[in-house]
């Protein structure tokens, strides 16, 4: 988004001094186009040295180990929001229940009723489980809502408390947050205003940013908004629900997705991925910008935008494109089932087997990679492996020669695909090794003659700081061993990842606008540490 233009208004603010009020006149012209907000930004969000602020558990995240039967990292949410139509919230239900790969842990919504009030619906489980009342969905009328799944980041898993949207009441009236991402200045920002006087009532990185709405001097709640996230640090997708209006925002460096679309009638949808979109016929038309804030008013149906800091290098995560998302989204203006196929043809470029028999997906997720290795090694492709859906989690059962068992049930060999032959396995990603080793297994008890595993990724070391639930850096065994070890650790006869810098050679000019700490450890935004000093100080 460019710089804004001399004559952009400018925002009101209110900074806080030990004799009064400092007001500085800064109005804000809401346009068509992203306008330049000059925002101060904070000398107590100094980084320290890096080496000091990424030990071996980097993330306030829990993985999940006990689910070995997985151990894919896992997407933090998803959120879906309309404004301008009368079924709002049932709108907001399908296309949660499109985008139930990213959460399985809570789901809710937030409607605006006739009456102008907010109300919710949560509840631990999938989306299908919080909504099976249909009177749930039922009590929730209204024009406008904002939908959110969830798994865990900052906060506790299986916490009721926890699920988004959150909704609050301040002076100015009531709204409503949900959140994708993950900030990493979390617990310093709560320690600041705990020392101010607030008080949390749950355990997630998202309250903070309502704290700092209902703290902020600045109006109208535009410039609440952004006086909020100024003090931000790290991933986040927004999207904010009032009485009368809708807000979408996206952090500077655009780790995580957002787009816009808007369906016949005329209201307008936001969605982490355009599979929602399409799902309630809403057209998908751009992503929100990274720094961008875009407002809808449902009185008038108008829509506008503003930035919110000057534009930082872009930072979109590539993980979206080699794991998260469905293969029919688009996101970050590419086709996600493209992105696969060209990981899976630059892999078989780079690390062929000529002798092989049969090439084959891990479902789901390798299936798109999986076919571009055939298509470019000339290997037939196969499915080798069929998952079971139903099946729950392993960890629930009491001994490990049941939870082996309950792996066979989720993913079954095709005997007839695998018996004899010599088998490229292709999956998106190897993180722990535990999926892996068993798929390994299962292959040579199926016949296999040689296994062949095929990673089209590069190997992860480092964790994500931005909102994606991956292993601390001792459980990733990449981070632990060189390629024979992992080799050995899994039982393939060979192993090959697709190299970052032929990940980076897919994207071309736009390598360097994705983040790849996980493969790197190159981190665009390091935690902040807490502070003895408020950055809410009053100053002299």
């Amino acid at each position: 988004m460019a710089a804004a233009a001399p004559s952009t208004s400018r925002l009101l603010h209110h900074h806080q001094t030990t004799t009064g009020y400092k007001r500085q006149q800064q109005r804000l012209r809401y346009s068509a186009n992203p306008s330049h907000l000059a925002l101060r930004r904070h000398s107590s969000c100094r980084l320290s040295p890096a080496g000091a602020l990424l030990p071996d558990r980097v993330t306030p995240f829990s993985y999940g180990g006990d689910d070995e039967s997985d151990d894919h990292p896992r997407e933090e949410c998803g959120l879906v929001g309309i404004v301008g139509d009368p079924d709002a919230a049932s709108l907001c239900y399908l296309g949660l229940q499109k985008l139930q790969h990213r959460g399985e842990e809570g789901a809710g919504i937030v409607a605006v009723g006739g009456d102008g009030k907010l109300k919710s619906v949560t509840g631990l489980g999938l989306v299908a489980d919080v909504f099976g009342d249909p009177s749930r969905l039922a009590s929730l009328p209204g024009p406008a809502a904002i939908g959110h799944v969830r798994y865990s980041t900052a906060g506790a898993a299986a916490s009721l408390r926890n699920v988004q949207p959150f909704l609050a009441g301040y002076r100015f009236g009531q709204v409503a947050v949900a959140h994708n991402g993950n900030l990493v200045n979390y617990q310093a920002l709560r320690n600041k205003l705990e020392a101010r006087g607030s008080i949390f009532n749950t355990t997630s990185d998202t309250e903070v940013i309502l704290h700092l709405i209902a703290t902020s001097l600045s109006r109208p709640l535009l410039a609440r908004i952004c006086d909020a996230c100024e003090r931000l640090a790290g991933a986040y997708s927004l999207l904010f629900l009032t009485a009368d209006k809708l807000f979408a925002v996206r952090d500077p460096h655009g780790f995580r997705p957002l787009v816009l679309g808007r369906r016949p009638n005329g209201a307008v949808a936001f969605a982490s991925e355009t599979c929602a979109l399409d799902l309630i016929d809403a057209t998908y038309e751009r992503e929100v910008e990274p720094g961008e804030v875009v407002m809808v008013d449902r009185r008038d149906m108008s829509v506008s935008s503003a930035c919110l800091v000057p534009r930082l290098p872009r930072r979109a995560c590539v993980f979206e494109h080699i794991y998260f998302s469905l293969p029919n989204s688009v996101v970050f203006s590419h086709d996600v089932h493209e992105r696969r196929t060209a990981f899976g043809r630059a892999l078989a470029e780079e690390s062929p087997v000529p002798d092989a028999d049969v090439v084959i997906p891990v479902p789901d997720s390798g299936f798109y990679a999986a076919l571009g290795f055939s298509r470019e090694s000339g290997l037939e492709f196969q499915q080798g492996l069929i998952r079971w859906h139903y099946s729950g989690r392993s960890f629930i059962q009491p001994t490990q020669a049941i939870r082996d068992l309950a792996v066979k049930l989720k993913l079954a060999p095709v005997h007839g695909v695998i018996r004899g032959k010599s088998v490229v396995v292709v999956d998106d990603s190897l993180v722990r090794g535990t999926t892996s080793s068993k798929i390994v297994r299962l292959l040579r008890e199926a016949g296999a003659r040689e296994v062949h595993m095929r990673i089209a990724s590069p190997p992860v070391v480092g964790s994500c700081l931005y909102g994606i639930d991956t292993p601390s850096d001792g459980e990733l065994i990449s981070n632990r061993m060189d390629l024979e070890g992992v080799r050995q650790e899994i039982g393939s006869d060979s192993l090959a990842f697709l190299s970052l810098d032929k990940l980076h050679g897919i994207y071309g000019a736009e390598a360097g606008d994705y983040c790849d700490a996980c493969f790197s450890r190159k981190y665009p935004v390091l935690p902040t540490l807490p502070e003895p000093t408020s950055e809410f100080e009053e100053e002299e």
